[in-house]
């Protein structure tokens, strides 16, 4: 099962892009590839690398098909979808 929801460490990010790309059935070079990023990256980003670029973070999720949304703590202006 894939952890959507809050999203509190960069460890947690990366295991949602981990599960995000192993139900699409993309291994991690073909991922790599399709996300314009390296091998490497990919995988340093999905073990939660903290030092990991944000643009090409941003573009490797967007790419897997997910969104990024950033709200007030505390549980106000949750999205509608």
């Amino acid at each position: 099962m894939i952890p959507y929801g809050k999203i509190a460490s960069v460890k947690q990010l990366g295991a949602l892009i981990r599960s995000q790309r192993k139900k699409a059935g993309v291994l991690q070079a073909d991922a790599a590839d399709l996300t314009g990023v390296g091998t490497r990256f990919l995988s340093e980003l999905e073990r939660g690398k903290e030092s990991a670029e944000v643009g090409k973070v941003l573009s490797v999720i967007h790419r897997l098909g997910l969104e990024v949304w950033v709200l007030p703590r505390g549980g106000g202006g949750r999205p509608n979808g």
